[in-house]
Order: C-alpha cells, then sequence, then structure tokens
C-alpha cells in the first residue's frame, strides 16, 4: 500500500458558521481521500495510511451529537489498522481532535486547540505543524481564507519531505453552495501539479472572484473614462457595434448583459443600473483590455 505523506487542517469558524478542510500531499488527488465536512456536523481528515470509510462514519457519528474526542474513539475502536491512520476532527461546535499512529512515518504528529486540528506525516520536520498552528491562530478573515493561509505556511515551511503533488480544500455552510441547493460553500481540488497550493490560492482568488460581493461603496458606475474602455472592449470582442456613442445607451446595456453572461459574471454586475464591482472590472480590464 502507498503511504501517502500529507498535512492537513480541519477547521470551524463559529461566525458563519462553516466548517472546512485543507490538505496538501505528495500523493495525486489528495482531495479525493483525505477531506470530509458536512454542515451541522463537522469536518475530518482522514490520512497517512487512510481510511476512507473513516470519513461518512465519523460524519454520521457527529451527526448524531457525539463531540469530537468521542468520535475519534469510536473510529479507532473498530479500526484494526489505527496505528497507521492519521486523524483530524472538529465537530459542531468547534471542539477538536487529533490522532497520530505509532505506525506513521516520521515526521509524524499533530496539534489542536479550540476550533481546529492539524497534523501531518513524512515532514521535514515538527517545525510544518508549528507553524501551521501559529498561522492559524494569528490570521483573521473568513475560514477559506484562514485554512489557505494555514496551508500555505505548512507548505513553505518544507511541508512533505518527499516534495509536493496535490492540493484542495472544502468548506461548507448551510446552504452555502451554488443557489443555496447544498451546503458546499467552496470545493477545489489540485490533483497534479509542481506547486500545488500555489495553484489552489489562484482557484480560490477565482472563486472570490466569481461568486464574491463587493460593498456597495465598491461598485464602479460606467461612466466616463470607466464606460469609454468597456465600450472599447465590448467593441474589439464584437459585442458592439456601430458608432461608440458617449452615453449609457441601451445598446451598451445589452451587449454588457451579453458579455457578463458570457463570462459568467451576472452576479457581480447590473447592466440594467450600469454598475460593476470593482475586482471585476479590474480582472476584465486586464484580461480584454490590452
Amino acid at each position: 500500500m502507498i503511504h501517502p505523506s500529507t498535512f492537513s487542517i480541519a477547521a470551524f469558524d463559529k461566525n458563519e458558521p462553516s466548517w472546512g478542510i485543507a490538505v496538501a500531499s505528495k500523493f495525486p488527488a489528495a482531495g479525493a481521500v483525505v477531506p470530509w465536512a458536512r454542515a451541522g456536523s463537522g469536518a475530518i481528515a482522514s490520512q497517512a495510511f487512510a481510511n476512507t470509510a473513516l470519513g461518512p462514519q465519523g460524519l454520521d457519528l457527529l451527526q448524531s451529537g457525539m463531540n469530537a474526542e468521542e468520535v475519534l474513539a469510536k473510529l479507532l475502536e473498530s479500526d484494526e489498522g489505527r496505528e497507521t491512520r492519521q486523524v483530524g476532527i472538529v465537530d459542531k461546535d468547534g471542539n477538536s481532535a487529533t490522532f497520530t499512529g505509532g505506525g506513521c512515518m516520521n515526521w509524524a504528529g499533530g496539534r489542536k486547540g479550540p476550533g481546529y486540528a492539524i497534523q501531518g506525516n513524512i515532514l521535514v520536520s515538527e517545525t510544518v505543524v508549528a507553524n501551521m498552528e501559529e498561522k492559524f491562530l494569528e490570521t483573521g478573515g473568513d475560514l477559506a481564507e484562514r485554512l489557505y493561509a494555514v496551508l500555505l505556511a505548512g507548505d513553505r515551511a518544507g511541508g512533505d519531505r518527499r516534495g509536493r503533488q496535490s492540493a484542495a480544500i472544502i468548506v461548507v455552510k448551510e446552504k452555502g453552495g451554488y443557489g443555496g441547493f447544498n451546503d458546499r460553500m467552496l470545493d477545489y481540488r489540485v490533483d497534479d501539479d509542481v506547486d500545488p497550493v500555489s495553484k489552489l490560492g489562484e482557484l480560490i482568488n477565482l472563486h472570490r472572484l466569481y461568486f464574491g460581493k463587493s460593498p456597495q461603496e465598491d461598485r464602479i458606475q460606467l461612466e466616463g473614462k470607466n464606460l469609454a474602455d468597456m465600450k472599447i472592449i465590448l467593441n474589439n470582442l464584437g459585442y458592439l457595434t456601430g458608432n461608440l456613442s458617449e452615453k449609457y445607451d441601451s445598446n451598451m446595456q445589452e451587449a454588457l448583459r451579453s458579455f457578463v453572461g458570457n463570462e459568467n459574471f451576472e452576479e457581480r454586475c447590473d447592466p440594467a443600473a450600469g454598475w460593476i464591482d470593482a475586482p471585476v472590472y479590474h480582472y476584465l480590464i486586464g484580461k480584454f483590455g490590452k
């Protein structure tokens, strides 16, 4: 059996509330093996000689009302290969537990505290999990931002002593998924890359760009130079034809509606009102305005 060297964090944010996991490994598609999370129940990282059954079984136990330590004990009790396992758990209230079996390859270990469980195996040293814990405790922002900061800190501290290959992040929140139909608020994987943690960061930034919402004061009204620049882009791309008026007219409105629809930015722009969120405006100018 292949022993995937892995470092991860399972964490809870009481403010949303939300639960999530970030993981990186010298192993392909760690995101298909390690992270398990369910809104209102908790999050579980199952790694080393990973027993993937521990994820769904543990989530069911968490949902039944057991706390993190109770779930960990129950899972290990029935697992004959427990000494080769590594598990991190946070429950619905942020109670945490982490376990490293004696059969895991050095360096292997974990740290836990209110709202987080951090663990890793085949690491360059204990510094990896120490830096991850420090980063979690000092970083603000939403859970996705904190999870990524922690993963990057572990990676830049040396991470897996065998190298890099994959990384993943999942954050769940009640009705936090697309359209509110499920709880998968954020779910991205990099399955095979020379620098997967950095690539994962790019995907998270794209997620924020497409699905985030800027405060009203950050909206850019399309007028003056902003309007002129967008009209040139829409003209160059064939959305707007004929003489370019200096006004935000019906032709511009329809051209913009088609453009943002094709670029999937409907949530970040209102063609009828003639505004666009600042991050999206700058992204579009950078991508199409050259």
